[in-house]
């Protein structure tokens, strides 16, 4: 038995290692700034060097051994290195890469799921921006032509209000368009299906697991290798003489640690199928909100078009009338037919889009 007083320091770099830099590169302030997700890399890559770097250097001792059969007491120093935390390191690096793939992959399909009932909406609203200035000029025509009608006495001017307040109806209709517009903000979306997209967030999901589940299995086991001198100092002795240790480890529960393990991952990927508020659970439902809109804009649609179907054979009525009264009416029918031709498009734009997005995504 000996008493021994021991200090152990960690000689590790605190800079980035090279091969981490080489893989993350170094962003520049403004995209960091910008680009969540690359800042959020930017910080892993660190934290991983760090890491890594910790878990590749050895680690320098130095002790004070006392035995207790009445031996002269002795300095020891040296340096040790751990097998299991050097394979650590390239594991520690690869994980970090794999959790800056899922947060990039998660944070695009989030956002995608975020803004495409609003990116519908805006496109929707443009669309009956462009019906509101077409639906504009004709009712300006026929304005035009009524004001000549007046100053030839074949119409009275309240005939001709009713066309100028239907016009202010428009200016309404544009104005609070235009607002709506300015209020929904849609940034730039992927590309890809949103299908695509869950199923490379899934694939990532698993993949960075895997790593974690890989960088767990290293506890399992260790192989340490120790070197130094040892030197007598009470009384002082002329000779420092070397020596090394090799320490094994093995748990003896580590292939029933590996199974609970590898069941941990396969659990974590069902989880995420069912997890309220994760991208499955939200794919689903986007899809219902889709088809509820779906629903809504048919019944609209199905229902402005019979009005519009009855405006038209109340037009071939008077279409070749000639009476004051008769010219009225056409004018008002006509004001009308404008008016819903508006909510006539807007509807089968938004029928259109919500059908192309449900069959582009799922």
């Amino acid at each position: 038995m000996s008493r021994r007083y021991t200090i152990s320091v960690t000689a590790a770099l605190l800079f980035a290692s090279a091969y981490a830099t080489s893989q993350t590169g170094q962003p520049s302030p403004q995209s960091n700034l910008q680009n969540d997700p690359q800042a959020y890399c930017a910080y892993l890559a660190e934290q991983a060097a760090a890491q890594s770097d910790l878990l590749r250097t050895p680690n320098a001792l130095g002790a004070f051994t006392q035995p207790e059969t009445g031996l002269p007491t002795q300095l020891v120093a040296g340096a040790s290195l751990s097998l299991s935390s050097y394979k650590k390191a390239g594991i520690t690096v690869d994980a970090a890469r794999k959790n800056c793939d899922l947060y990039k992959a998660t944070t695009g399909v989030q956002q995608y799921l975020q803004y495409a009932l609003p990116s519908i909406e805006k496109q929707a609203l443009t669309h009956r921006l462009d019906l509101i200035e077409q639906a504009m000029k004709s009712l300006d025509d026929l304005i035009d032509k009524s004001s000549k009608m007046v100053e030839a006495q074949n119409m009275t001017r309240p005939m001709l209000l009713e066309l100028q307040v239907n016009r202010i109806k428009l200016e309404a209709d544009r104005a609070d368009t235009q607002s709506k517009i300015a209020a929904l903000y849609v940034p730039q979306l992927a590309a890809q299906s949103l299908k695509q997209q869950v199923a490379d967030k899934q694939a990532t999901d698993i993949a960075e697991q895997k790593a974690q589940d890989k960088l767990a299995r290293q506890n399992n086991w260790d192989v340490a290798l120790t070197v130094g001198a040892h030197q007598q100092i009470n009384p002082v002795a002329n000779s420092v003489e070397p020596y090394g240790e090799v320490t094994a480890t093995y748990n003896f529960a580590s292939r029933a640690i590996d199974r609970h393990l590898d069941r941990a991952v396969d659990a974590y990927a069902g989880w995420k199928k069912v997890q309220e508020g994760d991208v499955v659970r939200n794919m689903d439902v986007l899809r219902a909100q889709v088809t509820d809109n779906i629903a809504a804009q048919e019944n609209r649609l199905k229902s402005l078009q019979q009005e519009s179907q009855q405006i038209e054979k109340s037009l071939q009525l008077v279409n070749d009338a000639d009476t004051t009264a008769a010219l009225d009416f056409r004018n008002q029918l006509s004001s009308t037919q404008l008016l819903l031709g508006i909510e006539v498009g807007d509807a089968s734009f938004r029928l259109e889009s919500l059908r192309d997005f449900l069959n582009r995504n799922y």
